[in-house]
């Protein structure tokens, strides 16, 4: 019974923090949907470099906001 109870306790926190990152997102305005922030923080835990993250989406977000040259 324990279990059960620790576990819905982890996924309440999991919860909160998800809804506080998606605030603190929002307050930055990086642009970033659920989503994909769900996804960056998932790649970050794996161990991917965060820095290098940040570079790759903002250059992205970049490429999206220049229109193509003719």
């Amino acid at each position: 019974m324990q279990d059960a109870s620790r576990e819905q306790q982890q996924q309440q926190q999991q919860q909160e923090a998800r809804q506080a990152m998606d605030k603190m997102s929002s307050i930055l305005n990086t642009g970033l949907d659920r989503e994909t922030l769900s996804v960056c923080v998932s790649l970050c835990e794996s161990g991917v470099n965060p820095e290098a993250l940040a570079v790759t989406l903002s250059s992205r977000n970049f490429d999206e906001r220049v229109p193509p040259r003719e």
